[in-house]
């Protein structure tokens, strides 16, 4: 089978798409023939050898997948043919892919597994960040920072979706009329000045809740950016700019509190935490919950793909299709 693999740790230059053997099912493996896999940031960083995942290339990237069953351990509750979408952790990007059965979920019937894809990690993620990392109310506000991205369409939906007002950060002024697509009640640029836009669209009070995939220089004026007991949710470091320090007598002073938000180690030290997460984001999409439409590359440009994502220049989600 055809699948990308990274050859070496230099970022989308390190990937080539050649032949691998076959994947190999078995009793504890469903098998699936993969219809889309997702390109996330946290995949890029792992080319680089600088997630918090070390690996030794080679190896085949890809932590999110969907696509049709192809074989099923015999007391499964998967069957062959049956439309699946899985969180992989390795090995989406190839035409097929072994996933332990625990890892799997029926794709809903009015979604496509590009859309399926879209879904998973990104708003999985947002979903524990706000509902129980952050404890989000209805009714409160939310500052949304690199908001054009996959994380942040993700938390520009799902807050929307449980009832807050979203204030969205644009650095890329393409992305202004995506976002506002989005459902945003304010799109303002990430530009000089962007606090006191903050402040004055707010009367002043500031955000309750402020979600931080960016970090780098954006990180005081966002604490800034807080109301009395707001709560700044950490997510990545997306700007290139560095980790950032708090000074917490301001946390003190203004009893304001940074929340990490570390999706994948929460569900991996507590076993079926997973599921409460998905069965929240099904319910939003039985609600009417649709990620815009992803950027979608033929499997063969994974490498184009990834690059676009570290250019810049995509807005919501890629997926890679066999």
């Amino acid at each position: 089978m055809k699948a990308l693999v990274a050859q070496e740790l230099s970022g989308p230059a390190g990937l080539a798409y050649v032949d691998v053997d076959d994947v190999v099912g078995n009793d504890d493996v469903v098998v699936v023939d993969v219809g889309a896999a997702g390109v996330s940031f946290p995949d890029l960083l792992l080319l680089r050898g600088e997630y918090q995942l070390k690996l030794e290339p080679p190896f085949i990237p890809g932590m999110e997948a969907a696509g049709v069953v192809v074989s099923a351990p015999y007391e499964s509750e998967f069957k062959p043919g049956q439309r699946v979408t899985a969180l992989t952790m390795l090995g989406g990007w190839a035409e097929q892919v072994a996933v332990p059965p625990a890892n799997l979920r029926p794709t809903p019937d009015d979604l496509d597994d590009a859309e399926a894809v879209a879904l998973l990690g990104n708003y999985q993620t947002m979903y524990f960040a706000l509902a129980k990392r952050g404890a989000l109310r209805a009714g409160e506000t939310v500052l949304v920072l690199g908001s054009a991205g996959g994380v942040g369409t993700a938390a520009i939906q799902i807050a929307k979706a449980l009832g807050a007002k979203v204030i969205a950060m644009v650095h890329r002024p393409h992305g202004t009329e995506f976002v506002e697509s989005l459902g945003a009640d304010v799109v303002l640029p990430l530009t000089n000045g962007w606090l006191q836009a903050v402040k004055d669209h707010t009367d002043g009070r500031g955000v309750d809740l402020v979600v931080d995939p960016v970090g780098g220089e954006v990180f005081d004026d966002a604490i800034r950016a807080l109301a009395t007991e707001g709560r700044l949710l950490v997510l990545g470091f997306a700007s290139g700019g560095g980790i950032p320090s708090v000074k917490v007598n301001r946390l003190l002073l203004r009893n304001v509190s940074v929340i990490g938000v570390g999706y994948g180690e929460y569900v991996n030290r507590t076993p079926g935490a997973q599921s409460l997460f998905e069965y929240g984001v099904a319910e939003l999409v039985r609600a009417g919950l649709r990620p815009p439409p992803p950027l979608r590359f033929p499997l063969s440009k994974g490498a184009d793909a990834l690059q676009s994502l570290a250019d810049g220049g995509v807005l919501g989600k890629v997926v890679l299709e066999p």
